[in-house]
């Protein structure tokens, strides 16, 4: 498959997997990440595009477009980001990519908030708004009939294999 799609609250697991994939696997799959363009300030998403979803929504649209040729040539692509999922297909249907999977990586939140806390050392991240997150990316997967990747009690080399299952096809 050409483009594999992750998306995820934080603490899902799903950096993870792509860092790893990215550093196993150079020559044969290219791995983006959406933050890789920087995340700027709250006021700045509302003054530039009207709203942070607004912002989030746009720059899935310029991340899907820029993909395309690169998944239309043939290479395998990993992207990941915490996007809504509404926003990945509409960008996908823009940039004319019908050949894509999407993959909602999830946890439960007690083991989010033991990533966030004591693995990332980011325990204000461990809040109620970030689970509230995840419960609504999981809805919208419902919703879109995505895969739900529950990677709350596997390795990471487990959560690897799971997704290589789908570069290589």
């Amino acid at each position: 498959m050409g483009l594999i799609v992750l998306t995820g609250a934080s603490g899902s697991g799903k950096t993870a997997i792509a860092g790893l994939i990215a550093e196993r696997y150079p020559d044969d799959i290219a791995v983006y990440l959406f933050d890789s363009i920087g995340v700027p300030p709250a006021d700045v998403m509302i003054r530039d595009h009207g709203s942070p979803e607004a912002w989030q929504r746009d720059k899935t649209v310029d991340w899907m477009e820029r993909l395309a040729p690169i998944a239309r040539a043939g290479k395998s692509i990993l992207f990941e980001g915490q996007m809504r999922i509404a926003f990945i297909a509409e960008a996908a249907a823009v940039a004319n990519i019908d050949d894509y999977r999407l993959i909602l990586v999830d946890c439960d939140d007690a083991t989010r908030a033991e990533r966030l806390t004591v693995g990332r050392g980011q325990p204000e991240l461990a809040n109620e708004d970030m689970m509230n997150w995840a419960a609504y990316l999981r809805r919208e997967a419902v919703q879109h009939g995505c895969e739900i990747f529950d990677t709350s009690r596997l390795s990471l080399d487990q959560c690897i294999e799971h997704v290589l299952e789908y570069l290589r096809k």
